[in-house]
């Protein structure tokens, strides 16, 4: 009895002290990051990882702005400052910009003061509210796994509303979890969700580009083998649905490249994960495939430049020949010994519908292989300019053209 009584005492001390030897299995090393998920054994020791977000915005006196070139003509300025991992961009009807953010989780409203800008924080404390569009005086926010909204938003930015929620029975995988929102020209809202890996044969339920009506009826995928579209629009004259995808990582610095896809109707399948970049088969999840019964991107964008913000050019600033045009903002490479993206691309399409020209329009965020910002998205302003966000230097950018 004592020796038993012994054990039990050592055993709660040990238990006490946290050195209670666990069994073999659950002492195995804990699970790599997600980002390291179909690295291969090869590359096991490389210094490869994603840019790490900095702690704060960088002041406006910190920005370099004379280091951002556009074509002869334009104009860059900053518009605004710390403004902390901005991100996607929406307009109020009464002038309101509406930013989120994704790392800090925050939505701004910026309001334009006659040259100045007031930066508030009209919600905060989310889950990785990438997402943002407005409409009817409402102002929709996607989180990982539900959209909300806020009803009259630009009449009480000192005293927002209480988040009210739409849609909340989204998949909650944080990797690519978090979504871009938008209202497409059928008036439903439209938003991805994203493989919840780096490369996996995902559930239906992932990997695709959705809809929803605007009260949270009428559920639909729209496109499936998306890997993760964070960015979208729709050509003024088609309609059609344009959207940039990020290709797989671990695959080498060169291949496979990130694309840009259009939708001409709903249901088609983009080949993720089985084939990438519309002509390459993946190494495990494409044995016994063909990348024949996958669509083929119109646009092989680049490898591992991260394309994001898609939009249609439709404002009277630019020159004419700019009209209809696409910006594709690329926030730049990780996954590539030598960097690439971290630039707002124009991709000017022929009247069949194919890309007849692919050409820089923002450029100069990197400076040889250092990099001082991340362009992710655009939004068109009233006066035919264009706003340019960057979530690494927390600033807004404006685009002007002197006639």
């Amino acid at each position: 009895m004592r020796r038993i009584v012994a054990a039990v005492m050592a055993v709660s001390l040990l238990a006490a002290l946290g050195l209670w030897l666990l069994p073999a299995q659950a002492q195995q090393p804990a699970a790599p990051p997600p980002w390291k998920q179909g690295q291969p054994s090869s590359m096991t020791d490389s210094t490869l990882a994603p840019v790490a977000q900095p702690p704060a915005p960088l002041k406006a006196s910190e920005i370099p702005i004379e280091r951002l070139k556009a074509p002869p003509g334009f104009k860059v300025e900053l518009w605004a400052a710390e403004i902390n991992n901005a991100r996607a961009m929406t307009w109020g009807d009464k002038g309101t910009l509406f930013v989120s953010s994704r790392v800090a989780g925050n939505v701004y409203a910026v309001v334009d003061k006659g040259g100045s800008r007031e930066v508030k924080v009209i919600a905060k404390g989310l889950n990785l509210p990438n997402g943002v569009a407005f409409k009817d005086g409402t102002l929709y926010i996607a989180e990982v796994s539900k959209i909300s909204k806020m009803d009259g938003i630009e009449d009480k930015l000192d005293s927002p509303p209480s988040m009210v929620t739409v849609y909340d029975t989204l998949p909650k995988d944080l990797p690519h979890g978090w979504k871009y929102l938008a209202f497409g020209p059928d008036g439903k809202l439209y938003f991805n969700i994203g493989a919840p890996c780096n490369i996996c044969l995902p559930p239906d339920t992932h990997a695709n580009i959705s809809r929803v009506g605007a009260d949270g009826t009428g559920f639909e995928y729209v496109a499936h083998g998306v890997r993760n579209s964070v960015g979208f629009d729709w050509h003024p004259v088609s309609k059609h649905l344009y959207f940039a995808t990020h290709a797989r990582d671990w695959l080498g610095d060169d291949s496979p490249s990130d694309r840009l896809d259009y939708a001409p109707k709903k249901g088609l399948h983009f080949g993720f994960p089985f084939c990438h970049q519309g002509d390459t088969l993946d190494p495990e999840q494409g044995k016994g495939k063909s990348c024949k019964d996958y669509e083929k991107p119109i646009l092989k964008t680049g490898p591992h430049v991260a394309g994001n913000g898609v939009m249609f050019y439709t404002g009277s600033q630019f020159p004419a020949e700019y009209k209809n045009r696409m910006l594709l903002a690329q926030r730049g490479s990780w996954n590539r010994k030598e960097k690439t993206g971290y630039r707002v691309m124009m991709v000017t399409l022929s009247g069949d519908g194919k890309v007849a020209k692919y050409e820089p329009f923002v450029q100069g965020w990197l400076q040889g292989q250092e990099i001082w910002g991340r362009p992710v998205y655009t939004t068109q302003m009233k006066d035919g300019s264009v706003l340019i966000s960057d979530d690494y230097a927390g600033a807004i950018y404006r685009v002007s053209y002197a006639k």
